[in-house]
Order: C-alpha cells, then sequence, then structure tokens
C-alpha cells in the first residue's frame, strides 16, 4: 500500500480479452492506494475470511495515514501464482463495498489493464506498508 498525495492513471494495454475496452483516466487526492495480489491460495482458502483480512489490512493503513480514502489497484506482476480473474475482481467488488459501509470512499483502478501510473508519494515509513497473508 502507498499514501499517496496524487495517485493518476491511464489506461494503456488491456491485458483480459473478455473485459470491456477502456479508454480512462482518472486522478485520486490524500488516498492509501492498495496494490492488491491475489494468489491462486487464496482461492482455496475461505472467501470472507480472506475478504476481512483484506479489508482489516486497508482500514489499518488507512488509519496510520489519518485518511479515508482508498484506492484499489490490482497488481498481479510479481508472483508466479496469480488467483483467476473472476476470484480477484470479486475480492475486489466485496472488499470494496465492505470499506464503503464503514463510510471509507472508495476507486477501484480499471481491472484488466495495465496502466500508466503517476504517484506522489511523501517519504515516510507508514506512507509505505507491504503485509503478505
Amino acid at each position: 500500500m502507498i499514501f499517496s498525495k496524487r495517485f493518476k492513471y491511464k489506461t494503456a494495454t488491456k491485458n483480459l480479452e473478455n473485459h470491456p475496452d477502456i479508454d480512462e483516466e482518472h486522478e485520486f487526492r490524500d488516498a492509501l492506494v492498495a496494490f492488491i495480489q491475489a494468489e491462486e491460495k487464496d482461492e482455496e482458502a475461505d472467501f470472507k475470511s480472506t475478504e476481512k483480512k483484506l479489508v482489516n489490512l486497508i482500514k489499518w493503513g488507512a488509519r496510520k495515514n489519518e485518511i479515508k480514502n482508498v484506492v484499489l489497484h490490482s497488481f498481479a506482476h510479481l508472483s508466479e501464482s496469480k488467483a483467476s480473474a473472476e476470484f480477484t475482481k470479486e475480492l475486489f467488488n466485496k472488499a470494496e463495498q465492505r470499506l464503503q459501509n464503514a463510510d471509507y470512499t472508495t476507486g477501484q483502478t480499471p481491472f484488466g489493464y495495465f496502466l500508466d501510473l503517476n504517484i506522489e508519494a511523501p517519504g515516510y515509513s507508514l506512507a509505505r506498508i507491504f503485509k503478505s497473508f
């Protein structure tokens, strides 16, 4: 997760054929951007438990940075073990709904796309958080 004063994206390359064509550019201000990788083992675990762990971690990071704005970003680039696109998208949607129910303002980057990113992030330790579960 990265706390960003400014997080801007633009769709660049579609990497999932069955997803809609999108040409989009958007900017978020003062948001915790969660770079999320769902793995194969997550599909074998209890879905609700995985969702709850993800949401609790994001809420913890947001509290540490004293913000209520969260962006969910699929970041399935660095691992050999990836969950299915369907599982990952459902996890994102359920986590986003749970965050909204807890009074967070949320957004998601376009799923199934590589994005051009522009990130402005301050240089203090809790502005960058890594957690695996």
